[in-house]
């Protein structure tokens, strides 16, 4: 954009902030926009790293945040002029959760972006405000010596998490308390809807609780699944070591996590379709498929919800490019996005096909509200006979979900998930999964999965569907719990059924 001034990670970040309302937009999108379709940031990663912290991580911590604002302003965030607030709040997420930035340099490069915007007396305002809430910072990385089982640790009322080793400390207890209070406290303190939390400490149990909520507030690291059709894992570890990258191979997963977060398109191999992005738990559902010889001769597979196509070019992989998989999707312009993957990829065994010309399934005009996040337009059922009933050996549903796994990724979710919603979604899973179970052949199998951590889409849905269909039944399942130490992971479940 001619013209225009070289703008910092700051200013971007803001911009984005400024931008977006979690509850009707993506900060991941207007972020993007900014970032690649304008030169008015510096092209060096780091700062482009930057931008997108500054951004996800204000927005994963924002409640935290506006309650120490609140706190050591004595200003309501209703009264903090507009324009002003995100400065603050991105000052305060680096005060708080980026120790290693000096307290110093904070300041004055918030001070510095309100002047720009503002002027002189928005600009000490900002200044009155970031060094109030320093001067009540007595530890910026307190060790925590976080005791797991339970929420009991020293300073709880007054330290906030960065994770499960590393907290900031204030000189003043200004949260819930953990004891009398959990939810309130752990939703306080993570920035999560109180009424999830206490389903998961009701579910789960304390040390559990304590663990999704970490997970679902860390910086989520970077897996991506070699392509077995171009590469190997040993040559794709290689071409990374050669680039001077950081990275480890995780565990059995088959898998490899890049150490520092970095654009996905300059890895070496991703030009040449050696891998895709996909977390470990995403890769469990097609991997406990292995029951099925999936390399055996013209097995066929639809993929009813393929959208972006992960678990179909798993799928894919899986069964050496050899198999008949049809992959479609209720968003048409998400499918989109399932045939750029197997291009890039060179995968030869899948055909995509529009929703609508799947049998059963007719699409509703009108746009769910509710839901924009989840699944983009609402569908219902017809029941009507399909002439393809029996055809498929196997379906993958990854159904539309409250994505109460995967929150460290989807930050807006935590802004929009309602228990109503759930029920729901949970509504419209168990209709996809009867429709499905009229398109699998007798000996076939249903492989369920979701990237929610709620029973009430999950085992619940698999237990009412298993009431309704005797001639199913269940081959395996798993609850994989969002973990933050470690080789960290999102949360999900699967479930594998298998039609008698």
């Amino acid at each position: 954009m001619a013209g225009d001034k070289i703008k910092s990670a700051r200013t971007i970040a803001i911009e984005v902030l400024n931008k977006c309302d979690p509850v009707r937009n993506y900060a991941g999108t207007i972020l993007d926009r900014l970032l690649h379709s304008t030169e008015r940031l510096p092209a060096e990663t780091d700062q482009r790293q930057r931008a997108t912290d500054l951004v996800f991580g204000t927005l994963r911590n924002r409640r935290a945040i506006d309650t120490v604002i609140a706190e050591f302003s004595g200003r309501p965030i209703e009264r903090i002029q507009a324009g002003l607030l995100n400065i603050i709040r991105t000052g305060t997420y680096e005060l708080i959760y980026c120790p290693s930035t000096e307290q110093y340099a904070i300041v004055n490069e918030a001070v510095g972006s309100a002047k720009a915007a503002g002027g002189a007396k928005q600009a000490g305002f900002v200044n009155a405000v970031l060094r109030q809430i320093a001067r009540h910072i007595s530890n910026r990385s307190s060790d925590l010596k976080l005791e797991t089982k339970n929420l009991k640790f020293d300073d709880a009322e007054r330290t906030l998490l960065a994770d499960a080793a590393i907290g900031c400390q204030f000189d003043t207890s200004f949260l819930p308390d953990s004891q009398t209070h959990p939810a309130e406290y752990l939703g306080t303190v993570f920035s999560l809807p109180e009424w999830l939390v206490d389903g998961w400490l009701a579910e789960y149990g304390e040390e559990s609780a304590l663990r999704i909520c970490l997970a679902s507030n860390r910086r989520p690291g970077l897996y991506i699944r070699p392509n077995p059709l171009r590469t190997t894992i040993e040559a794709l570890a290689e071409k990374i070591t050669d680039a001077e990258i950081g990275f480890e191979i995780a565990g059995d997963s088959e898998m490899i996590r890049i150490k520092r977060p970095r654009d996905v398109t300059q890895l070496p191999g991703f030009a040449q379709g050696e891998f895709t992005v996909q977390d470990i738990t995403a890769s469990k559902p097609v991997r406990m498929l292995n029951n099925l010889k999936l390399k055996a001769i013209n097995l066929k597979f639809l993929d009813l919800c393929a959208a972006p196509g992960t678990k179909t070019t798993q799928l894919a992989e899986a069964t050496g490019d050899a198999a008949k998989i049809i992959a479609t999707d209720i968003d048409s312009r998400r499918l989109e996005m399932v045939k750029e993957n197997i291009a890039r990829l060179g995968i030869k065994s899948v055909d995509v096909v529009p929703y609508e010309q799947v049998p059963g399934i007719a699409p509703d005009v009108h746009r769910d509200r509710l839901l924009p996040m989840y699944i983009g337009t609402d569908f219902q059922i017809v029941n009507r006979k399909s002439k393809i009933e029996n055809l498929f050996d196997c379906i993958l549903l990854d159904v539309p979900c409250s994505n109460t796994g995967v929150l460290a990724k989807r930050i807006e979710v935590r802004y929009r998930v309602t228990a109503e919603s759930i029920g729901k979604l949970a509504g419209q899973q168990i209709e996809l999964l009867r429709y499905a179970s009229g398109l699998v052949k007798p000996g076939g199998k249903i492989c369920y999965s979701t990237c929610s951590i709620q029973k009430a889409e999950n085992s619940e849905i698999i237990e009412k569907f298993l009431e309704e269909n005797k001639n199913f039944t269940l081959e395996s399942q798993q609850l994989t719990l969002p973990e933050a130490e470690g080789l960290d992971h999102d949360g999900g479940y699967a479930a594998i059924l298998e039609k008698l």
